[in-house]
């Protein structure tokens, strides 16, 4: 279904690469300004000139932030909301992924992953609320994970968790502003080709394709296009949905 996004505005966080930079690449290629933040520099500036390139700089903006710090967090909106003159689709796709088994994840590794997965959500929902609420189509997309509904067991307990959490705060959150006109909606992708998972040696990758039933990992350009469809009015009575982008891993 074609998603017209003329004259709207997005954020989208960890979008210097993979999943959040194709969402970003999405929704500008179906014309929305897209605010793109992240925590690294170099990357976060090669992505968003790619980008400004082909789409115009002036519906292009990176924005440097860390998703855990509150303070960067309001920055960061404050920066899209000034830059585009309002907000109207937030994606919280921010966040880290490591292998660590669970009898070796210790306190600090625990709670970074918490931070970053479901905090930075957490802060930027919160953040974008009152812009959100001025718009006419607001629109929050959370990008959580098949662990998140099954456990993990390649991905640490932490993630899961955090991902299992993320899909709670999106149905919170869905109930909460509903009567203001937001959705809030989630997508839980199977594992992804991202440079991650490139990084995984073959048997590894091989180990994890088997258990998909359509045999492969999903491209993150298909994980954007389930975001882009829910960001836009095709999607306009869905709220509190997952929506599952898996090739099978979970069937309900």
């Amino acid at each position: 279904m074609p998603t017209d996004l003329s004259g709207r505005s997005a954020l989208v966080t960890g979008a210097a690469r993979g999943i959040g930079l194709a969402v970003a690449a999405d929704l500008a290629a179906n014309g929305a300004r897209v605010a793109l933040v992240d925590a690294d520099g170099p990357a976060l500036t090669a992505s968003a000139g790619e980008l400004a390139g082909r789409t115009g700089a002036a519906n292009v903006l990176p924005v440097l932030a860390d998703v855990t710090s509150a303070s960067e967090v309001q920055g960061a909106v404050a920066a899209a909301v000034s830059a585009f003159g309002g907000l109207d689709i937030l994606v919280n796709n921010a966040g880290i992924c490591p292998l660590t088994p669970f009898e070796a994840i210790d306190e600090a590794e625990w709670d970074r992953v918490l931070a970053v997965n479901l905090k930075g959500a957490f802060l930027f929902c919160q953040a974008a609320l009152p812009a959100l609420r001025r718009s006419r189509s607001g629109r929050i997309v959370n990008v959580s994970s098949v662990s998140g509904q099954m456990g993990g067991v390649l991905v640490g307990a932490h993630y899961a968790a955090s991902k299992a959490g993320l899909i709670a705060l999106t149905k919170s959150l869905a109930r909460l502003v509903a009567g203001d006109g937001i959705t809030v909606n989630c997508v839980t992708p199977a594992t992804t080709a991202t440079d991650l998972t490139a990084a995984w040696s073959p048997e590894l990758q091989d180990r994890v394709r088997a258990q998909i039933p359509l045999g492969r990992f999903a491209g993150a350009g298909e994980i954007a296009a389930a975001v882009c469809f829910l960001a836009g009015d095709g999607a306009s009575f869905i709220t509190g949905a997952t929506l599952d982008v898996n090739g099978g891993l979970l069937m309900r």
